[in-house]
């Protein structure tokens, strides 16, 4: 597996949203939908607005893998879950942090979706 350059970490956890189209299960790309991404350290984290209800999300799962675009860089990554706690504390922040000018009503929902974490690892 490789890693973010600094230039696409920075580039992606500054634009507003990402452009996200998980691979489905016959090969083929999703439409892309646009998420909402934020970084923590040198990871990239997506998560679902409507929990595991979240069509784009259950089809990451199924798939782990597709691919995403936001602040001009154009990447095929790998969808890992993440179950940590303590990161997933991190995360709440960077969405209320990131995202917060929004309101309650939408950054409420990406806070509760926690089990809906996905990392994304470049391919």
């Amino acid at each position: 597996m490789t890693t973010w350059t600094s230039d696409e970490l920075q580039r992606i956890a500054e634009a507003e949203e990402l452009e996200l189209a998980p691979l489905r299960r016959d090969g083929t790309l999703r439409a892309p939908v646009p998420v909402w991404v934020v970084r923590d350290g040198d990871d990239l984290y997506v998560r679902s607005f409507r929990g595991t209800d979240g069509g784009w999300w259950r089809t990451a799962r199924a798939g782990r893998a597709g691919h995403v675009r936001a602040g001009g860089v154009d990447k095929d990554v790998a969808f890992t879950d993440l179950r940590d706690d303590e990161t997933n504390d991190r995360i709440d922040t960077a969405y209320r942090t990131k995202y917060g000018h929004y309101g309650g009503a939408y950054v409420d929902p990406m806070v509760a979706s926690r089990a809906t974490t996905l990392r994304l690892v470049p391919r």
